[in-house]
């Protein structure tokens, strides 16, 4: 099943299923009023959304044309986004970058910030650029919607509270990032809103390509118009989901809604598949050949995220946004 939620109806949105094939849209306040409300009472919902969804499947309601213009991220705000550096290969080039070690337990204990998550921007919302001297860079991850998880959540249990899962493009200022994290209290100023892909779907939507944890198919990254990655989420994941949400919540209860992100996707043969950040390749550059030649986002430049599944339909929609001043 595939979720999304239009602009128009107040700052959650309105609910829509869409169609497998990504053509139509079905709105479904008549089950309930926002993604978010869904997520909070899934166990009431879900089967009133998938009923809905079958007669979606089978032309038996009407709907209106699949258009990412008119959608906000499936949750346009939520209570919680924490995003990790679950791809170890990444971390160690972005943190070579900035001249910082890798911490003594980063293969055994997960990484996770709190972001900001009072509002997202839509699948194909321009990225402000308001200072081009701010190093904007785009970041391509998966990220999962959690239920209700109860602190002291196992990775095992951890599994059945993954209810929707999409893309997602964390945006980041490199500039206003390495003095910030020099204060050693975490990101603030250069991490503004990130942005989600058109639809979020139900886990079993990607069929054996999920095993629960992971998603074991490449992130296809297109910037300005050229092919950037096409890195596999799944082969060098060196911390799943459950382990993420099983460290998020070792503490504290995480709320239905909760937003648990992958970090940037990254494989270690970066010279074959490529990379999703412009951090990453420049980090690359840098040690090949002493120099980084990659310049940072300016207005003007395009990046789009997409994943397929086995026949080449596309799972998510794209995330496809332009770089605008201001």
């Amino acid at each position: 099943m595939k979720l999304a939620s239009l602009k128009i109806g107040g700052r959650d949105g309105t609910p829509v299923i869409v169609s497998r094939d990504m053509s139509r849209m079905f709105i479904a306040t008549s089950v309930v009023r926002s993604v978010r409300d869904a997520i909070e009472n899934w166990g009431h919902i879900e089967p009133m959304l998938r009923a809905l969804n079958k007669k979606v499947e089978a032309s038996e309601v009407e709907t209106i044309p699949y258009d990412p213009k008119a959608l906000a991220s499936p949750l346009p705000r939520a209570f919680q986004w924490a995003d990790g550096s679950a791809y170890l290969s990444h971390m160690r080039l972005v943190r070579k970058a900035r001249g910082a070690e890798m911490p003594v337990n980063s293969e055994t204990d997960p990484m996770l910030y709190q972001g900001g998550s009072d509002g997202f921007l839509g699948p194909v919302d321009p990225i402000p650029c308001v200072n081009k001297d701010w190093g904007l860079d785009f970041e391509g991850e998966i990220s999962v919607i959690t239920d209700d998880v109860p602190m002291g959540c196992s990775p095992e249990q951890a599994k059945s509270h993954i209810k929707l899962i999409m893309l997602c493009n964390d945006i980041s200022l490199r500039h206003i990032m390495r003095p910030e994290l020099v204060k050693g209290f975490g990101f603030f100023q250069s991490k503004p809103a990130s942005a989600f892909s058109p639809v979020c779907v139900t886990p079993d939507e990607l069929g054996v390509a999920w095993t629960g944890g992971r998603i074991n198919l490449p992130l296809i990254t297109t910037y300005n118009g050229n092919k950037f990655g096409n890195v596999d989420a799944g082969k060098d994941l060196s911390f799943e989901f459950t382990d993420l949400i099983a460290h998020a919540a070792h503490t504290r209860d995480l709320a239905a809604g909760t937003i648990i992100g992958s970090g940037t996707v990254s494989n270690e043969n970066h010279d074959e598949v490529g990379s999703n950040c412009l951090a990453e390749k420049r980090m690359i550059e840098t040690i090949r050949s002493g120099e980084a030649t990659t310049r940072f986002m300016r207005p003007g430049d395009t990046i789009r995220f997409e994943m397929l599944n086995s026949e080449g339909k596309s799972i998510f929609g794209a995330i496809d946004q332009t770089v605008v001043a201001g």
